[in-house]
């Protein structure tokens, strides 16, 4: 067997200057293999750009770079260069051949002539020309956080006088930057595989969230809702949601999106309400470079940044009449144009609209086109107030109790009778979104497991507001609140009387006499 030569084929005279153009090959070598590498987005190609810099500067007749597969353990060719189409899927056990050997030892291998080296596989190619010309390979390992992780080889022509341990030496220069390219592509694999994971446990929490089977309620008026939603979700109607602000007419968007087949695309939400009439044509349309002051590039706008997926176009009533017209185009023939601009753009959106308006009455007015009106309203879901889902109050305010009690680190186990007494009472003017305000106050300033009726907001409390509480006396106010405690007690022991008693801090006796003194039936909270 022909012996590995570590060691140059030919040495150079001492103190022999190095030549200049050899130099500047080299540097040239470095700084296009540097450019190759550094904005690489995708590896291969890269690699691939490298060798050829090795061939074109250096006279490699032919090159590979091989990577060891973490799954496998197998050394794969990833890139090549001046080898036949079947040398590209060439691979190698580690410490097979002379690839597998410096990846094996984590050093270099030098072979001054391959014609008398039986450990050289000729897997990476056929070598016709063997027979022709002698050809020499120089291997170098990459080396990634101290571990081989790969190798570069290069097919040289013979030559006498070629200085293989400086070639060697140049070639682990390139190895080395390899290795950081391969570090960073790595980091940047793992980083996009999180985003991917994390937008997909995002996705699939989103659409448990806003699943129509979560949206609370019990009532007939929500059960009709529900099978609204169920019906028209997975359809690419448009849909116009009605209901008075607090209703939860967003909740219904988002359960319309994520039970549809567009529920992977994107969930794009407009507030029209909040944008300014100057600035609502090119927030939803986009704008070209210079189509106004400003406007120093183009932006795209809402309708192509739910391409795919569903606009959700928020109290639609607020729109001014010049951005209606290009609505209705939108709607009808699913184009439009960007704010100064000519291109044509195909709009593949799902529209929902919400609104708390009057419609008609607008209509009446001339603050809304009618021909608008009809496409937005094809198939029309009413959010009902909570005034008309009393049912579904407790149920509301039991579940807000668990969220913000969880929020704010509380152990608030329920509401007490009296409190639950001043919530079916009240009129709900704000609608979910007050009993929802209500509720975190109230478990805010909670001290204790209980919530009771004084924990509410004072527009709870008030005739005026309410009409739930009658203007009392000082001690008609101190006899309501203790026949409550009393009250709450007996709910909690179950209509015991000791254990009420124990509960309060005072003795059977004085709470009967309070029981009588009140007229309270203890016998209807046993179970």
């Amino acid at each position: 067997m022909a012996r590995v030569s570590a060691a140059k084929a030919s040495a150079k005279a001492p103190g022999q200057p190095e030549q200049t153009p050899s130099e500047i090959r080299r540097l040239s070598t470095l700084l296009e293999a540097s450019r190759a590498l550094s904005g690489a987005l995708d590896l291969k190609p890269a690699l691939h750009r490298v060798l050829e810099v090795l061939g074109r500067h250096h006279g490699a007749v032919r090159s590979m770079i091989a990577l060891v597969d973490e799954g496998s353990n197998e050394l794969r060719v990833e890139a090549t260069d001046g080898l036949i189409t079947s040398g590209t899927r060439a691979s190698y056990a580690i410490g097979e051949g002379i690839t597998g050997r410096v990846v094996e030892t984590g050093r270099p291998i030098i072979v001054p002539r391959v014609s008398r080296e039986p450990l050289f596989l000729h897997r990476a190619a056929d070598r016709p020309e063997l027979a022709k010309q002698e050809l020499s390979y120089v291997s170098v390992p990459i080396t990634l956080n101290r571990k081989t992780v790969g190798a570069i080889g290069v097919d040289l022509r013979f030559r006498p006088d070629r200085d293989f341990e400086r070639f060697a030496k140049f070639l682990g220069v390139i190895a080395a930057m390899v290795s950081q390219a391969l570090k960073v592509s790595r980091l940047v694999e793992v980083e996009r595989q999180r985003l991917v994971d994390e937008n997909v446990h995002l996705r699939r929490e989103l659409k448990e969230r806003y699943d129509f089977s979560n949206i609370l309620g019990t009532s007939g008026p929500m059960r009709q809702v529900c099978e609204q939603i169920a019906q028209v979700a997975r359809t690419n109607t448009t849909v116009l949601v009605r209901g008075e602000s607090g209703t939860g007419k967003e909740l219904i968007a988002h359960a319309l999106h994520y039970n549809s087949l567009r529920a992977n695309k994107p969930f794009v939400k407009v507030s029209c309400a909040a944008l300014p009439d100057t600035l609502i044509e090119s927030e939803l349309f986009g704008y070209e470079k210079g189509a106004f002051t400003g406007a120093q590039s183009r932006r795209r706008g809402r309708f192509e940044a739910a391409d795919g997926g569903t606009l959700f176009l928020d109290e639609i009533g607020d729109v001014n009449l010049s951005t209606q017209v290009k609505l209705l185009r939108v709607l009808q023939e699913r184009e439009f144009e960007r704010l100064g601009g000519t291109e044509t753009i195909r709009a593949n959106v799902r529209l929902i609209a919400a609104t708390h308006k009057d419609m008609e009455e607008l209509i009446a007015e001339g603050r809304f086109r009618e021909d608008l009106y009809y496409r937005l309203n094809v198939f029309s879901i009413f959010v009902p107030p909570l005034r008309e889902r009393k049912p579904d109050l407790l149920l509301l305010a039991d579940h807000f109790l668990e969220k913000f009690s969880r929020e704010h680190g509380k152990n608030i186990k329920r509401i007490a009778t009296p409190a639950i007494d001043m919530l079916t009472s009240y009129h709900w003017p704000g609608n979910v979104r007050e009993l929802e305000n209500a509720i975190e106050r109230a478990v805010v300033i909670s001290d204790g497991h209980v919530i009771h009726a004084h924990h509410l907001p004072p527009s709870l409390q008030t005739a005026e507001a309410s009409g739930t509480v009658m203007r009392l006396s000082l001690k008609d106010a101190v006899s309501a609140y203790e026949k409550d405690l009393i009250q709450d007690a007996l709910k909690t022991t179950r209509g015991n009387r000791a254990k009420a008693a124990r509960l309060l801090n005072t003795t059977k006796r004085i709470l009967n006499y309070q029981v009588r003194k009140y007229g309270i039936d203890y016998q209807r909270f046993r179970a």
